[in-house]
């Protein structure tokens, strides 16, 4: 399989020749061109598989050359390289059946991965043209059908376990060759990806690596694999089919050697569950075993958990942490001995193997009620200070694993201490109430609106802005309101009328009220005398 580098810059086409491993990718050999019409005489002298083409280029653009292999029905795939995220481009490449559109500056990782799909891409294509027709659609086919059957089972098996008469039917329906006396095994595999990895970022390509390190990895002639499916968003279920008595420290061997490589080449932490295994008569019950012990135990990134040993470990019920202890150590606003207790409770449980899902979160509950009761006392209002996205997704990811709940318990923690501290310097407070009112003065301005904007109970934020300024909230709101009012009737034409509405009183009556106990005079006798007498 060949290469062709397209590019005008002699220091991009160096840089692909050295830092992409093309040995590795099965490339034979590596063309190059610097501008089209080099690029035109190689694929019409040599057999070429990808091409990988600079857009801008002073004699002819990358988008023609595509055009040109197009009306030649040259079979290449095609990755196009850009210093621009321009629109016009990508709509054109996507004409063209660009395989992918690629900005630059290069990233060499990414890159490779794309390559590595257009090589597929491309011997797929091969085998196409060379295979027998029908030998090689029904192989492919048989993929497909394969993994329509495995994934309608795990569907199936998450409430209950799929009945032996459905399963029977689902292969003579598909005409599988399966027997009832197959022993078949599943492999979980739960993935936690980086912030910034490609599973955060672009999962398109995350997919494919991991599926490409799971077939490399899961090789073994004790096993075939049936299938390997997402479930549900970073949740995977590898389907295998023994040959001989089922192996279980092999698997954890493999399992260990997949958390090994995920951390580097996927930029994520994994967490492997091995199911239990039986004929296929059994299926049904052993994926519903399997995922019930997904969704009830804790995990702990890294490691691999058997389902055969979660079925027989002695269950215990929820015994809370010394609550009254941390209580106190909040109270002393010991907020790290605080974090350094629940976080070693959470390593006692899980050392005992006691700590399900369902004790996680009561023990989440205790942690949040004591830290909210913390802070009501405090007059912060703690379910405002708590509402957002952060807050909610660090509360839904709390129970993936320890390691979530402890990145939740900081959040929690932490935000608690930031805000303890900005509630006690109360001249802080009342110097960001007295900001938002004057840039603010036109809005609904009642005492708990103001009381949300500092996530402080109403009452006590009356009482400090009343002792930091030495005036009301309300007194101070009115204060704003006609000073910025008396500005309006100095500086512009508006009408009274348009002026109350301005300062935030719809009522005109109530509004020419405040103004003459204010001023001293009526607001329409003040515009007057403004006009009559101008502030020079």
């Amino acid at each position: 399989m060949n290469v062709l580098l397209v590019d005008d810059d002699f220091y991009v086409i160096a840089a692909l020749q050295k830092r992409i491993d093309w040995e590795s990718l099965h490339i034979d050999t590596v063309y190059t061109a610097n501008n089209v019409a080099q690029a035109r005489e190689i694929i019409e002298k040599h057999s070429i598989q990808i091409l990988i083409s600079d857009i801008e280029m002073p004699q002819g653009s990358g988008l023609e050359l595509l055009a040109w292999i197009r009306e030649g029905n040259y079979s290449i795939q095609t990755i196009l390289l850009t210093n621009y995220a321009d629109f016009n481009y990508a709509q054109k490449a996507i004409e063209l059946q660009s395989f992918e559109y690629f900005l630059k500056p290069i990233e060499f990782d990414k890159l490779m991965l794309i390559i590595h799909k257009a090589v597929t891409q491309a011997k797929e294509q091969q085998r196409n043209e060379k295979a027998i027709q029908g030998g090689y659609f029904w192989q492919k086919n048989q993929a497909k059908i394969l993994e329509h059957f495995w994934r309608k089972l795990v569907s199936g098996s998450t409430s209950f376990p799929i009945k032996l008469a459905d399963i029977t039917h689902a292969i003579e329906e598909q005409n599988l060759s399966y027997q009832m006396s197959d022993t078949l095994q599943p492999l979980i595999f739960n993935l936690f990806p980086y912030n910034g990895s490609m599973g955060k970022d672009e999962k398109d390509l995350f997919d494919f690596a991991l599926l490409n390190v799971l077939y490399e990895l899961l090789q073994s002639p004790c096993f075939t694999i049936e299938s390997i499916l997402e479930y549900k968003d970073y949740n995977w279920i590898a389907i295998l089919k023994w040959n001989q008595t089922p192996d279980t420290p092999l698997l954890e061997e493999l399992c260990s050697s997949f958390i090994q490589k995920a951390i580097p080449y996927l930029k994520c932490d994994v967490c492997c569950n091995v199911g239990l295994y039986d004929k296929l008569n059994h299926v049904g019950n052993v994926l519903k075993q399997s995922l019930r012990m997904d969704e009830e135990i804790t995990r702990c990134r890294n490691q691999t958990f058997l389902v055969e040993a979660y079925l027989y470990q002695n269950k215990t019920g929820y015994t809370p942490p010394d609550l009254a202890y941390l209580e106190e150590l909040l109270n002393q606003n010991q907020f790290t001995t605080f974090l350094e207790e629940v976080t070693q409770y959470l390593k006692v449980m899980l050392n005992n193997r006691t700590l399900e899902t369902s004790v996680l979160s009561l023990f989440r509950l205790d942690i949040v009620q004591l830290v909210y009761s913390f802070l009501n006392l405090k007059g912060i209002r703690s379910h405002k200070l708590y509402s957002g996205k952060t807050n909610d997704k660090l509360t839904m990811h709390s129970l993936n694993s320890i390691e979530d709940m402890e990145e939740y318990l900081k959040y929690l923690v932490t935000t608690a201490m930031k805000y303890r501290d900005f509630a006690a310097q109360t001249k802080s407070v009342a110097e960001e109430i007295k900001a938002y009112i004057h840039s603010h003065y036109g809005d609904d301005l009642t005492r708990n609106d103001l009381a949300e904007i500092v996530y402080l109970n109403p009452d006590y934020l009356a009482r400090i802005f009343k002792r930091e300024t030495g005036v009301s909230l309300g007194s101070y709101v009115i204060q704003v309101r006609i000073a910025a009012a008396k500005h309006l009737l100095e500086t512009t034409n508006m009408s009274v009328y348009t002026v109350a509405n301005k300062v935030g009183y719809n009522n005109y009556s109530y509004f020419s009220k405040l103004f003459k106990q204010e001023v001293g005079l009526p607001p329409n006798d003040y515009k007057k005398e403004q006009q009559y007498n101008p502030a020079y």
